[in-house]
């Protein structure tokens, strides 16, 4: 029965949606609030906090189909890829799972009727494994599913390792949960090398592990002791690609209808005519990862996940140059990709230009970064003494260059010469153990606060509501009563403290019981129970207590109002920059908020104001801001976005302001857009490769902004002023400074008429000011006689004329100047010992200022 893989999906959510299981879509491949892992890796990482017991859902059994990427960290695969038949970076888990309700019997059970009935395989092709001393699974495969003895293989410890350090013993961690395992095998047949699990021959490829089984039974603690848990749970896995290749009747996971898909395109879009080479696998899985990746958020980098990305596609597009291809390729692949994945790849489709985008650039970039490699590797091998070329040169190349060791060892090769693989294997090893150490499950199981109680958060419609205390925790610790000064954690049964979510800052307040007062600093989230931090500061309290919560109500509008605005500002940047832009994070804040989100350049000052003026728009437009409760489905089907990294129950609240904004979110928000009053962006900027920041303020945050602003603008101002001013001072002092060296030089020019000393001159773009200085400075000279000077600047003519008072009964200023004045089309007027005119008549001033002396010599 030939069954493809996009129809496998289906029929195996639509099989355990019949058993009473909750389907569940995948998460993101960057896990959500998870510090510990480098990459989504398995089925169970979204219900994490479900098998912890700090997180209690709406349902307990739950089917997915979880997109995961093995390629850094502990689960490293990279290296194998497209040279074993079943190694992949990216692939699909079907899983079912079971928290604290069906445990192995029902597993099993599950297990085997889906494969043989459901699909159909043949009972004697498969093999099961048990851990060594799980006697219970043993007798239900053998009793229950009737599988022969010589068909059920135990397992048990490696030799020379821990206690249950097994591949049938699961652990989350050196302590916490942990469990027994057991796998399905399928036999390929005797025509294919291999041998049963645990036996000598068990690489081989005959017998393929498809299906596997986790039982988490225990708690392990400090001690090693195995603590059973009082609500067994299950978490199973069984890669798509595995058993697609079963049921297409094929051998290698390279050989089923996706891959083949793939391989056609690639070698198409890379002209190359034989389609079983391994560089065409390598693209034909790469391409996966990289797209998928890029799609959760994921951006090349040289940190990180970012780092893993490019190191990703820049071994694919190695691969597709040995093969030939010419110029960018690999980003052409995504269109293909999108349409062989069917149903899971809704995502890619509506991503598809910004992920293609994204591969672009960076294939752009490597071949920049190829030639810079190159002429490091040129100038090493022109300098190497010997013929081996070092390994921590190699390590650099690959490292810094993304030279994989093969191409640097065929470079030298070419050259008759080698490459120190050991020291490059040691500096490689090194790397590694600092991938896996990022990789490591670190969770102290034992530490955390575990809370079965489920908190009532009815803070939407009040800030203050009663609650009676159900856990008081100190350090960690459970105790029954609180003293005054104590620090501690509080959780009521109901609440009207927001826990910080989403982005949005915890709710801060009181918790009052008569006298007693407990003030809550911050709100956090323990699994579907709300804890209330902060510090007794009068009284006591005790468990049972029922208390008044009273929210600080000033702090809350104000968080408020910069949530709504966050969720205008998002749509906004989407509308002017593309629908490639995904939150990345947000902090929301009473003074601020602060949005973090997908785009691969600066938004220009132009872009920011459009978003800016499209946000302040929505915000007068005064929408209602209303919420529904409805299944993830109709939420998408009403255009809904979820937000990235977030986790979201059966039910869902949609958030919608006006038709502009439709978002999946828990926070709280304003009444009505109209209440945020306005929004001021502060500032944008990039934190990471292709991740931008936002921060901005809203309403009286916005007018203080504003105000400062003003504030800062007038002084500047009158900053700008006074130092003009001070300039100008100077200025005019260097100019009576030239004047007086001008007149030095003028005295020079002084001539006598009747005895009596003149000076007539003219002077060219002298400033106006300054001809008074050198008029008073000209006179004081003379002592006793006239000075008349004319300037021209910009075919406009000033007079000036200068008569020391001794003399002024018998010449007057203000009369020579506008004699003259009159002569080149001006007048003008003054004292009788100073007197200034002006004209614009520069064809007339020479006969103007011939006439001086003759106008002087009749009145001397």
């Amino acid at each position: 029965m030939y069954i493809s893989t996009d129809e496998l999906r289906t029929i195996f959510l639509k099989f355990f949606e019949n058993k009473g299981h909750k389907i569940v879509l995948s998460s993101s491949l960057v896990p959500a609030n998870d510090s510990t892992l480098l990459f989504t890796n398995a089925g169970m990482n979204q219900f994490k906090d479900c098998f912890l017991g700090t997180e209690n859902r709406a349902y307990t059994r739950a089917t997915s189909v979880q997109r995961c990427v093995r390629a850094g960290g502990k689960h490293n695969d990279l290296e194998n890829v497209g040279f074993t038949t079943r190694h992949h970076t990216f692939f699909e888990m079907l899983g079912n799972f079971s928290f604290g309700d069906y445990f192995k019997e029902d597993a099993i059970r599950y297990a085997w009727e889906f494969l043989t009935d459901v699909l159909k395989l043949p009972e004697d092709k498969l093999v099961v494994t048990i851990y060594e001393t799980d006697d219970e699974s043993f007798m239900l495969w053998h009793e229950k599913i009737n599988i022969p003895v010589d068909r059920i293989v135990r397992i048990g410890d490696k030799e020379g390792g821990k206690p249950f350090e097994s591949d049938n013993f699961w652990q989350m961690g050196d302590t916490g949960p942990c469990g027994p395992c057991t796998e399905i095998f399928y036999d390929h047949g005797d025509h294919i090398w291999g041998g049963p699990p645990g036996s000598l021959e068990e690489y081989g490829d005959r017998y393929i592990e498809i299906w596997n089984n986790v039982f988490i039974q225990f708690n392990r603690l400090a001690d090693g002791t195995m603590e059973p848990l009082p609500k067994p749970s299950v978490d199973t896995g069984m890669g798509i690609e595995r058993i697609a290749s079963i049921i297409q009747g094929v051998h290698s996971n390279y050989e089923i209808d996706i891959f083949q898909a793939l391989i056609k395109s690639a070698a198409e879009i890379i002209d190359y005519p034989e389609l079983s080479h391994q560089s065409l696998r390598v693209v034909a899985d790469h391409i996966r990862s990289c797209a998928f990746l890029i799609v959760d958020g994921v951006i090349p980098s040289n940190e990180g996940r970012g780092y893993v990305l490019r190191r990703i596609i820049r071994r694919a597009i190695r691969h597709g140059k040995k093969l030939g291809a010419q110029g960018s390729y690999f980003y052409k692949l995504v269109g293909p990709l999108a349409k062989i994945m069917g149903t899971a790849g809704e995502e890619l489709n509506t991503q598809q230009a910004f992920v293609e985008k994204v591969l672009k650039i960076e294939e752009e970039n490597f071949g920049r970064t190829l030639e810079r490699g190159m002429a490091m590797l040129n100038d090493a091998l022109r300098n190497l003494q010997g013929n081996v070329l070092d390994g921590e040169t190699v390590f650099k190349l690959y490292d810094t260059f993304g030279f994989p060791s093969d191409l640097t060892n065929d470079i030298v090769r070419e050259r008759n010469l080698a490459i120190d693989e050991v020291r490059f294997e040691a500096a490689m090893t090194k790397q590694r153990q600092r991938a896996r150490n990022t990789g490591n499950f670190n969770t102290k199981y034992n530490s955390i606060i575990k809370i079965d109680n489920h908190s009532n958060f009815i803070g939407y419609n009040t800030t203050q509501a009663q609650g009676i205390i159900t856990h008081i925790f100190i350090n960690g610790l459970s105790i029954e009563m609180l003293a005054t000064s104590d620090e501690a954690i509080i959780t009521l049964d109901q609440t009207p403290f927001y826990a910080e979510s989403g982005g949005q800052s915890g709710d801060a307040g009181f918790l009052i019981l008569g006298t007693s007062k407990f003030k809550v600093i911050n709100t956090h989230k323990f699994g579907s129970t709300i804890g209330h931090r902060g510090k007794l500061i009068e009284g006591t309290l005790s468990v049972g207590d029922n208390v008044d919560g009273q929210v600080d109500v000033e702090r809350r509008q104000a968080i408020t109002l910069n949530h709504s605005a966050t969720h205008l500002l998002h749509k906004a940047l989407r509308i002017v920059l593309g629908e490639h832009v995904q939150q990345k994070g947000s902090l929301i804040r009473a003074e601020n908020l602060r949005f973090d989100f997908s785009n691969l350049e600066a938004v220009k000052p132009e872009e920011l104001r459009i978003v800016e003026k499209l946000v302040n728009q929505q915000i007068r437009c005064n929408y209602d801001v209303s919420t529904q409760l409805m299944d993830i489905d109709s939420a998408k089907a009403k255009g809904a976005m979820a937000l990235f990294g977030e986790k979201y129950d059966d039910q869902v609240r949609v958030l919608s302001m006006g038709d502009f904004s439709i978002e999946l979110c828990g926070g709280t928000h304003a009444d009505r857009t109209g209440d945020i009053g306005m929004l001021k962006i502060i500032s944008e900027g990039g934190i990471a490769a292709g991740i931008r920041r936002i921060e901005a303020v809203t309403g009286q945050g916005a007018e203080d902004v504003f105000y400062r602003q003003q504030q800062a603008y007038t002084q500047k101002v009158n900053e700008s002023q006074a130092r003009i001013k001070a300039l100008e001072k100077d200025i005019q002092q260097l100019k009576n400074k030239v004047a007086v060296q001008k007149s030095a030089d003028l005295i020079n020019q002084v001539t006598e008429i009747n005895n009596i000393k003149v000076l007539i001159s003219q002077l060219n773009n002298v400033d106006n000011k300054a001809l008074r200085t050198m008029v008073d400075d000209l006179k004081n000279q003379i002592g006793y006689g006239i000075v008349f000077l004319c300037n021209v600047t910009n075919n406009k003519v000033d007079l000036i004329a200068g008569v020391t008072k001794n003399l002024t009964h018998k010449v007057k200023a203000n009369e020579l100047v506008n004699m003259v004045a009159q002569k080149v089309g001006g007048k003008g007027g003054g004292r009788p010992d100073m007197a200034q005119a002006g004209g614009n008549d520069i064809t007339a001033l020479s006969s103007a200022l011939n006439s001086v002396t003759p106008w002087l010599t009749e009145r001397l």
